[in-house]
């Protein structure tokens, strides 16, 4: 009987801790998400009831078409902010278009990213550099950061996403500075930034990262509601109940918003992709990125017809997730329910939340984005990559959000396009004792042989590379190296070898350079070899009859197989220009003569299969080294 009284006490207190932790988490999540949204809301300009409207539907929209199993989607700062700033040129946001356009932007934003998921369009996002992005996220938390500032001060500074207006219109005000929002913003900031240092360092204090907003929102709120300071302004009435359905209004702005929501549809599916590739990796599957454009869209889409503006992953929201151990999308399921019951019995307690305790947690959220190490780490690793941080980080900030992107954007296409139009070329030689090639710059020991020239091509080979790839070639041609240089002494060069290897496609304008080229060297006694060129290569050149034109026997496996062909016919025109006579005009040269013969006495083998190179005699000139009569 004890004993099951014992069991019956032990099942009594374990169900009361269960039922303790579930009340955490629960509210937990209302602080973390609630207090997030309607904060990024107030920033995006509209009534924070809208940022719980787009918190709700589209959670649960994703939950079904997305891929990833733990991002948590919902209104975001960088968002808001390009909301703010491109609805704020149209119109004051206290009218109520303004509403109906940030709504509006949600549903153009959610076509392009189904649109974009559907064609499988989500690789053009990968030509935006990682510094471009990092510059771009740390001058918009500045921006953002300051835009905060009126809440804290206790008087209206310009929207605006131009940092020097924005300092100039905080300065302009300062006579009408107020202590006791500053003092409560401030304390609440540090409590937030305290808390979430310790959640960080600290794996046992966990849950006080994501404690940090209920904590500072509820102090606030308890504050105002006992001293009722009137210099402190509060969040006000906030509708109770879920969002109805309605269709979104104001078609006529479609046009002027394209661009804006172009934007924010790059800037939202680098940020969810970016969250949600990351989250897959540490909980071991794949992640389908096209999949997760179109369930983005869709859930955008969706969220636009109950009154929900742009949403996008969240990284703190979805951080959450992930240390709850939330392995299915069952878990935004379980978010969306949690936010309607906000939505439907908690309203009330928002009215007195200060609204500078709303932007203590803004201003908290995006401190992380401000990447300085990004940029130590860039100048220490790769200046151009630093010039595209700093490039897009000054521009973003002096000139705006979407000048900033598009000088970002274009900088790293430039650089893109400078270099692919401007391959590296590496003039190889023989490493001693081996029959491995390598670049002679990386490795000073590696000898050239006289009258050889061996180069590898180290990209693609088409229409906007091909001229900088002859130009480089001539200038091998004629430059001297100073490596050291073996075998019979010649004075030209007789032979060019291309190491095609890493060449993985060439296109109809490379396939005629090429044709030229090589008519280009016949016209002066000098003959293209080719090494090792892959099977699509390959294909094409033989559909444009290269393959016949230069010589099956020209082609080979590898570069050494190459080298020992060209070894012996510059043997043989080293000897025979020792010997010749006095050629009439219209005999052939000792070197037709030579190609002539070979073409003659190459085995009709199959092109890669590695036998064309005929064998040296033992007794040869050593400086020929051989591939099999050489004995280690």
């Amino acid at each position: 009987m004890k004993v099951v009284m014992l069991s019956v006490v032990q099942g009594s207190e374990s169900a009361h801790w269960f039922a303790l932790v579930a009340l955490s988490t629960y509210l937990l999540v209302i602080g973390l998400i609630s207090f997030q949204a309607m904060s990024y809301a107030r920033l995006a300009g509209l009534e924070p009831i809208y940022g719980l409207y787009s918190s709700f539907v589209p959670i649960f929209v994703y939950a079904i078409f997305g891929s990833s199993r733990q991002l948590a989607i919902g209104p975001v700062a960088l968002v808001s902010l390009l909301v703010s700033n491109v609805l704020s040129k149209i119109v004051d946001s206290s009218d109520e278009l303004y509403t109906e356009l940030a709504i509006l932007l949600a549903l153009m934003v959610g076509i392009m990213e189904c649109i974009m998921g559907l064609l499988r369009l989500g690789w053009l996002i990968r030509f935006i550099s990682h510094s471009v992005i990092s510059g771009f996220t740390t001058a918009s938390a500045i921006v953002i950061a300051l835009s905060q500032a009126k809440y804290f001060l206790g008087y209206d500074i310009d929207r605006t996403s131009k940092i020097v207006p924005l300092i100039k219109s905080i300065i302009a005000g300062a006579d009408e500075f107020s202590w006791p929002p500053f003092v409560m913003g401030s304390i609440i900031l540090a409590i937030l930034l305290v808390m979430k240092h310790l959640g960080k360092t600290r794996k046992y204090l966990r849950f006080l990262r994501a404690s940090g907003p209920l904590t500072g929102v509820v102090l606030g709120t308890v504050f105002v509601k006992i001293f009722h300071p009137s210099s402190i302004s509060v969040v006000g009435e906030i509708p109770q109940g879920l969002p109805k359905f309605s269709v979104p209004k104001s078609f006529g702005y479609a046009k002027d918003l394209i661009p804006t929501a172009l934007l924010i549809t790059g800037v939202a599916i680098l940020e969810s992709v970016g969250i949600a590739k990351a989250l897959a990796a540490k909980n071991g599957y794949e992640l389908d990125s096209n999949q997760e454009l179109f369930g983005l869209g869709v859930a955008n889409i969706c969220g636009s017809f109950f009154s929900a503006y742009p949403t996008t992953g969240s990284f703190s929201r979805s951080a959450v997730n992930h240390e709850s151990g939330a392995k299915t999308g069952l878990s935004g399921i379980v978010t969306g329910i949690i936010i309607g019951c906000a939505l439907l019995f908690l309203t009330p307690l928002f009215t007195d939340i200060p609204q500078c305790a709303l932007a203590a947690i803004v201003v908290s959220a995006v401190m992380g984005l401000v990447d300085y190490d990004e940029a130590i780490f860039l100048w220490r690793v790769d200046k151009k990559d630093f010039l595209l941080w700093t490039l897009t980080s000054t521009m973003t900030l002096f000139l705006g959000i979407e000048i900033g992107v598009l000088v970002g954007v274009g900088a790293s296409l430039a650089f893109v396009i400078h270099e692919s139009a401007n391959p590296r070329l590496a003039f190889l030689g023989r490493l001693p004792g081996t029959t491995v090639y390598r670049n002679i710059q990386q490795y000073p020991e590696a000898y050239t042989y006289h009258g050889i020239v061996i180069v590898r091509i180290d990209a693609p080979i088409y229409f906007a590379n091909i001229s900088h790839i002859k130009e480089r070639l001539q200038e091998y041609e004629m430059k001297n190296d100073g490596s050291t240089r073996r075998g019979p002494e010649v004075e030209s060069v007789y032979f060019v070898i291309l190491e095609m290897s890493p060449v993985t496609y060439v296109d109809s304008s490379a396939v005629q350079a090429l044709k030229d080229l090589y008519h280009e060297y016949k016209s002066r006694d000098i003959q293209i070899a080719i090494s090792n060129p892959n099977r699509e290569v390959l294909l094409t050149l033989a559909k444009a009859n290269l393959v016949e034109l230069i010589g099956k026997e020209w082609y080979f496996v590898r570069v050494h197989d190459a080298v020992q062909v060209c070894l012996q016919h510059v043997q043989s025109i080293n000897e025979g220009a020792k010997t010749a006579e006095p050629l009439e005009e219209d005999k052939p040269s000792l070197f037709q003569r030579l190609l002539k013969q070979r073409r003659e006495d190459f085995s009709k083998a199959e092109l890669e299969s590695g036998d064309q190179a005929p064998s040296t005699p033992a007794d040869s000139d050593s400086q020929l080294e051989p591939l099999l009569s050489r004995k280690s």
